[in-house]
């Protein structure tokens, strides 16, 4: 097979397996003014507590450093849009984390699509596979690899799935035809960065994570900051705030990925439910979920957060919740 044949029949096997989108791109370092911009967010600290993104810098904008030999990175997306979303009742966990654990899902396709390459190729593909597991600037890829364009929101939108969509990549020893990079669709449109509750998106295509209730919430360690709470509102873990309002997500289809359909336990928890939450309930609630990363004690100072405004060391701030 030609390398354009081999191409087709891996986008094929991709929409089989359930991404709806592949695209490649020539592996390389990362180009400008992209670099400089990741690295200018990292010098003035934006990535906050997330410490692992200022490690490996020069990995992370080059994959040939990943992967010695690499010729092609194959980006994909998996979407994950629900159904259903959570009573508004309720306490609202980000929809990315209704579901099983993500990474799991995407390993399991990606280490599929990857032998399917093989049998294309007619020998074993040298590479590697990601998916938020290593130091891969995986917006970037996606894009590069016209999957869709980067959003003011700093999300990457694809067309017809929005941006819901979880992101993979396998980075390999093929030489595969580049597809171009989609351009920007936002146009003047700014509802993101309107609705934003707390300010994290400071400019268009520019999020601080010292001010982002997804990453205070999920990533931070210890009491959150006042501030947090205080725009905290009925969210749990993670924040979508700026993936609703999109225009963009208004149509987008509901994932058809099985693993990510919520259960009914989770769908009918109530504010009640979540403050009498216990450890043991924890871990069969959440089995096999990314929300885990937060931890029993982290999910249990959101909710206190969310329900009572304290922010996790003895404060209280009244402005906190709204339930």
């Amino acid at each position: 097979m030609s390398p354009g044949e081999i191409k087709t029949a891996l986008r094929d096997e991709a929409a089989r397996l359930g991404f709806v989108a592949c695209g490649i791109a020539s592996a390389a370092p990362v180009g400008e003014p992209s670099a400089s911009a990741f690295r200018t967010w990292v010098e003035e600290g934006m990535h906050d507590c997330m410490a692992y993104m200022a490690a490996n810098v020069d990995k992370r904008l080059d994959p040939t450093l990943l992967v010695p030999g690499a010729r092609s990175v194959i980006a994909v997306a998996l979407p994950y849009r629900p159904k259903t979303f959570m009573p508004s009742s309720s306490l609202q966990l980000s929809c990315y984390a209704y579901g099983k654990d993500y990474h799991d899902a995407m390993r399991a396709r990606l280490a599929l699509l990857m032998g399917h390459l093989g049998k294309l190729c007619g020998r074993v593909v040298g590479g590697r596979m990601f998916c938020d597991t290593a130091p891969v600037l995986e917006r970037y890829w996606a894009w590069r690899a016209g999957l869709g364009w980067m959003g003011k929101s700093c999300n990457l939108i694809v067309p017809g799935a929005g941006s819901m969509v979880f992101i993979g990549e396998i980075v390999c020893d093929i030489d595969l035809p580049p597809d171009s990079p989609m351009p920007p669709r936002c146009g003047n449109c700014t509802a993101c960065l309107a609705s934003c509750p707390s300010g994290a998106l400071c400019a268009p295509y520019r999020l601080d994570a010292r001010l982002c209730l997804s990453c205070q919430t999920i990533e931070r360690r210890g009491a959150l900051d006042p501030a947090t709470v205080r725009c905290l509102g009925n969210r749990l873990y993670g924040c979508d705030t700026c993936q609703t309002v999109c225009p963009w997500n208004k149509d987008a289809a509901p994932t058809t990925v099985e693993e990510f359909t919520p259960s009914d336990e989770l769908m009918s928890m109530t504010p009640q439910d979540w403050e009498r939450l216990d450890e043991e309930h924890f871990r069969r609630l959440f089995k096999g979920s990314a929300v885990k990363r937060a931890k029993y004690a982290g999910l249990m100072r959101n909710i206190r957060a969310a329900l009572h405004g304290d922010c996790g060391d003895g404060c209280g701030q009244e402005s906190g919740g709204t339930l």
